[in-house]
């Protein structure tokens, strides 16, 4: 089955393969595994292995339509331990209305019932066979199927669709997973083919937490300062008001004069009464009267 054997109306249109160019979903590794050399178109000069887009196309419709025929969307789980996965997970879960694991992923989630984390889904979708093997492995032992996003070294031991395509790449996991959420949402018949999703691809792309913040810091220095002028009072009207004097009910007592010493130690005042004749001596002699 290739992409020419689909209906006309479920064939891409040249936007859709515009985006994946330049998104290089194309784009492999330098390795292959010999169960991806299906997918392989060529290889080039570099060493860099190049993937059928048609056929990737044509497994992303595959996907959609065993998406939507799951009764429970709950039922369905997107998984991304990759951090370029991870806000395309939540978003592509969001858009679905599906469950979706974020991070990390625990063991034993799909196999032992008395953790708190325990699930029983009836399909998985993973970004990358190799960092989501843990997840894979269990529903080998569950009986659940898996979608996958695999690249041209990616292993396909318990994978039931892989979708060939470049899941390293922020720009190529996020571009999948819109293109897989808005032709669910065709498939169930909430937008139509005619019109284009008004979701944009840039909500499932990774964005790094220091860039956001380099451009939160280059917008704030942008914005200039706007300071109000202040307005220069000329008229009298908004002269402050004269203060009145203060009278207090109590009399005024004179301070007596300074006294201050000169530089020889001796005491100078401008009393007229105060003289420097008047002293311990004259005074001792006046009383004893010798």
């Amino acid at each position: 089955m290739s992409a020419s054997a689909l209906l006309p109306i479920l064939q891409p249109k040249e936007d859709d393969i515009q985006k994946m160019l330049a998104a290089q979903v194309h784009l492999g590794t330098r390795n292959s595994d010999s169960m991806m050399t299906d997918y392989i178109w060529r290889r080039r000069q570099d060493g860099v292995h190049i993937l059928n887009i048609s056929k990737t196309w044509e497994k992303i419709m595959l996907a959609a339509r065993i998406i939507v025929a799951i009764e429970n969307p709950q039922d369905v789980i997107a998984i991304s331990a990759r951090p370029y996965g991870q806000r395309a997970v939540l978003k592509f879960a969001h858009y679905i209305e599906c469950a979706s694991i974020a991070g990390r992923f625990t063991p034993g989630t799909f196999t032992n019932q008395i953790t708190k984390q325990f699930r029983e889904p009836r399909l998985l979708i993973i970004t990358d066979p190799r960092t989501d093997s843990q997840a894979c492995k269990e529903a080998s032992y569950v009986n659940v199927p898996v979608i996958a996003f695999c690249d041209s070294d990616s292993p396909l031991q318990n994978i039931d669709v892989a979708i060939p395509s470049n899941n390293k790449g922020k720009l190529s996991i996020g571009l999948l997973y819109w293109l897989l959420a808005r032709e669910v949402l065709r498939f169930r018949g909430v937008i139509d083919r005619s019109t284009e999703w008004d979701v944009p691809i840039d909500l499932f792309f990774y964005r790094d937490p220091e860039e956001l913040e380099k451009a939160e810091q280059e917008t704030f220095d942008e914005v200039v300062p706007v300071v109000a002028p202040v307005p220069e009072f000329i008229n009298d009207d908004f002269a402050a008001p004269a203060v009145a004097p203060v009278v207090s009910d109590f009399p005024v007592v004179e301070q007596a004069p300074a006294v201050t010493a000169g530089w020889d130690g001796a005491l100078s005042s401008t009393d007229p009464q105060v003289t420097t004749e008047n002293t311990w001596e004259s005074n001792t002699a006046t009383q004893s009267g010798w």
